[in-house]
């Protein structure tokens, strides 16, 4: 049987003529017309006034903390239940991630929470320096409280929207609340370029910046003059070409990956024991991956025992991300919150979600998880 992956590319028709008039015109060097062209459709796409096309989501996401100057001593408040990609960055620069809980309606960081440690550092006189909100499995955190928040206590808000582009928040693209958003373009992500990223924001000084250090922080000389310290961050213009293929069709795929979520329901959704991510009000979920939870006693099997049995049958499926807290590098750093995060990890179980799936691709999947349940159950 061929392999069904968790989430594969899925190009359109305009991709590789992009590509082909990058080489055509030999525009195949770091910047050209298609990283214009694809920062300015972006930047359209999400209704930010900037966009800066980067190497990846994480190079997005560190220099937007290095534009924001975090440094030793700054504590940098970050969701709990995301990929090691949303705090990595913050430790680059010397900063201390803290780390906080779900809320179960939307999986997503609780704003609850959030206003306790705000309350909690403002009484110690030591404020977090910046907030980064993680958008999770192709939903949107919950933001106007979060805004309201970080407006009052003085916190920067820095969205990590790697999961979620052609997702909205009450009509919104997430990414623009803040002081910049990032987005991510891996293989992996709803639409890709193989490799890439993308930072937004509505500061002009915020893009000039990043787009400098992106690019080796080389100042204005004809000589190579350098004030600071710089990165090599910048995508190829081969690679915006195929993201300028790729926005082209991020709603098509958006509703394709919709569709394979509700055909996962129709079929698995009354069985007992099984409950998938629900979607919160305020916003469209892309369904970048379907995730559900088990509990294996009403379901008759783990999702470890589920993720095999679809293993068996050559189908990729996943946990759900094992939250910061409970990963090893981060073991002593601070939590905020309880058991809602690691009881998703836990219980949750990430389907095979392409937009390209066939419906004999969805049968597969779901008649091995619903032949394990009835044969442990």
């Amino acid at each position: 049987m061929p392999r069904i992956f968790l989430s594969p590319p899925h190009m359109g028709t305009d991709e590789a003529a992009f590509v082909t008039e990058a080489f055509d015109t030999n525009w195949v060097a770091p910047v050209g017309p298609h990283v214009d062209a694809f920062e300015a459709e972006f930047a359209e796409y999400v209704g930010a006034k900037h966009a800066v096309a980067l190497s990846s989501g994480t190079a997005a996401l560190h220099l937007a903390l290095r534009d924001h100057g975090i440094g030793p001593g700054d504590k940098v408040l970050v969701s709990d239940l995301t990929f090691c990609a949303s705090v990595n960055p913050i430790l680059y620069e010397g900063g201390t991630p803290v780390f906080v809980d779900s809320e179960r309606e939307s999986w997503n960081v609780d704003p609850n929470l959030v206003e306790d440690a705000f309350r909690a550092r403002a009484s110690g006189g030591n404020q977090f320096k910046a907030f980064v909100p993680v958008h999770l499995y192709g939903q949107t955190v919950d933001m106007d409280p979060i805004v309201s928040l970080c407006e009052q206590y003085g916190v920067t808000i820095i969205e990590d929207a790697a999961e979620a582009l052609g997702a909205t928040y009450k009509g919104k693209s997430p990414g623009i609340f803040g002081r910049a958003g990032i987005f991510s373009f891996n293989g992996n992500k709803i639409i890709t370029t193989s490799g890439g990223g993308m930072l937004v924001t509505d500061r002009s000084e915020t893009a000039q910046h990043v787009k400098k250090m992106a690019t080796q922080a080389r100042d204005q000389a004809p000589h190579y003059e350098h004030s600071e310290i710089g990165f090599n961050y910048r995508l190829s213009n081969l690679l915006a070409g195929v993201g300028r293929g790729q926005l082209r069709v991020l709603d098509e795929r958006v509703d394709a990956r919709r569709a394979v979520f509700d055909a996962y329901v129709d079929a698995l959704g009354d069985l007992p024991g099984v409950e998938f991510m629900p979607e919160a009000p305020w916003g469209r979920n892309t369904r970048w991956l379907t995730c559900l939870t088990l509990q294996p006693d009403a379901f008759g099997a783990t999702p470890e025992e589920v993720r095999l049995a679809l293993e068996a049958v050559n189908a990729e499926a996943r946990p759900v991300w094992k939250p910061m807290h409970l990963q090893p590098i981060y073991k002593d750093y601070e939590f905020i919150g309880g058991d809602v995060s690691s009881d998703l990890f836990a219980r949750g179980l990430c389907l095979p979600s392409g937009s390209s799936m066939s419906p004999a691709d969805i049968a597969r999947v779901v008649d091995t998880v619903a032949s394990t349940h009835h044969a442990i159950a």
